[in-house]
């Protein structure tokens, strides 16, 4: 019941994307630089740097060098670069997210018998390990779900993933990417370098350096397709559910679920003021000033649409 939120249209656009984004000669293979190569190179990288003790947003910026653990810092880390938006906004949101799934499991789990004992719940964990992720199965690093504790926090990543992580990759692109000059997605051609020089071809492009630029950049049908896609995949349906939302009553009748649930969806409204708020303050100069996008991707309420703010439950577009 709480994760079932966080798991709407994942399967539909699963397969949706398996159709036309990430399949053979689909999209992707079409627009971007590595072309046939790029499914190949992402199933690379997923073999040799997911793990999932590694989601987690904490355990994440630690492993990318952008934290390091501080009991005594606000969130229990010190990060590398303060002014750091995904990161500080972040870790309010996996706070905040924390806090209402421990409330939730304290509820219904209150000893490690009554997780370890749940033979429903340890096999949907042993069916995510060993069918979802059987080339990795076998890893050291799966948590166990042997106490509250280590249920709270599982659910936790997963949650933060499906939802949040999500929203920060994925509802920005447009802003970034829809004027494709400022993000191409494929080169078609080569821009001379310095060494080995190529005569030519720095003669070529200081000639016409727009023709050159042309040549490289995606195709007219190139870069409409990766716009149109680009569009659909930052909108926000009309009947988008967004994390802490109250579209969805997973509490059912019981009211002390519900009580913890209201707090979740007040503390995500308070949230959104602190964000606001960063953005407005002028000493935080990745996010405010002169030619800087205010950064409101983690903000956790939208409008339908484009609008580079926003977190749905679940991976939905």
């Amino acid at each position: 019941q709480l994760l079932r939120p966080h798991f709407r249209y994942t399967m539909r656009i699963n397969a949706l994307a398996r159709s036309a984004l990430i399949n053979g000669g689909g999209i992707i293979e079409l627009t971007f630089s590595p072309q046939r190569y790029a499914m190949e190179l992402s199933s690379v990288a997923y073999d040799k740097l997911w793990r999932f003790d590694m989601e987690a947003l904490p355990a994440d910026l630690v492993r990318r060098g952008m934290a390091e653990e501080d009991p005594t810092a606000e969130h229990g880390l010190k990060l590398a670069i303060k002014d750091y938006p995904f990161a500080n906004d972040g870790l309010l949101i996996w706070d905040a997210i924390k806090g209402w799934v421990q409330a939730y499991v304290s509820r219904y789990y209150p000893t490690a018998a009554s997780v370890s004992g749940d033979a429903e719940l340890q096999a949907f964990w042993t069916e995510v390990r060993t069918e979802g992720h059987g080339d990795k199965k076998d890893a050291p690093w799966w948590p166990k779900l042997d106490t509250p504790e280590s249920l709270a926090h599982t659910l936790t990543t997963i949650i933060w993933v499906a939802a949040a992580h999500h929203a920060a990759v994925n509802f920005g692109q447009y802003d970034f990417g829809g004027y494709f000059p400022n993000r191409p997605s494929i080169a078609r051609t080569n821009m001379p370098v310095e060494e080995p020089v190529d005569a030519a071809a720095f003669e070529k492009f200081l000639d016409n350096p727009d023709q050159a630029l042309r040549e490289c950049f995606p195709s007219q049908v190139q870069a409409t397709l990766v716009m149109a896609v680009l569009d659909v995949l930052s909108s926000h349906s009309p009947d988008e559910e967004y994390l802490g939302g109250m579209e969805t009553a997973p509490w059912g009748e019981d009211t002390t679920v519900r009580a913890a649930y209201l707090r979740f969806n007040e503390q995500l409204k308070a949230v959104e003021g602190i964000i606001d708020g960063r953005n407005k303050n002028r000493k935080l100069k990745n996010r405010c000033g002169a030619g800087i996008v205010p950064y409101q991707l983690m903000k956790p309420f939208s409008q339908p649409g484009v609008t580079g703010k926003g977190i749905p439950n679940s991976t939905s577009i």
